[in-house]
């Protein structure tokens, strides 16, 4: 199943960032925008705070029982081997 969180945030520029993810089986999409793109940036890596805000909103929902467990485990272990590998 495939499911996908999506944030926003404002950087100290003043610009919006657009943040989406989507978990597929058991890998991450990351995608990127900035309020003053046009097209999301799906080649960036995310950065520790990016992994960092995921994992909280993965940790929410699945306190509200809106993930599975599974997602939750997947999440964290595909964070780890990026750790891993330096991303």
């Amino acid at each position: 199943m495939q499911r996908q969180l999506c944030w926003t945030e404002r950087l100290e520029e003043g610009v919006k960032r657009e943040v989406r993810v989507t978990l597929q089986q058991h890998s991450l999409k990351w995608q990127f925008k900035l309020s003053c793109d046009e097209l999301w940036d799906c080649d960036s890596r995310p950065t520790a705070a990016d992994w960092d805000a995921l994992l909280e909103r993965m940790e929410n929902r699945y306190q509200r029982r809106n993930i599975s467990h599974e997602d939750l485990e997947c999440v964290h272990r595909l964070r780890s081997e990026a750790a891993e590998r330096g991303g």
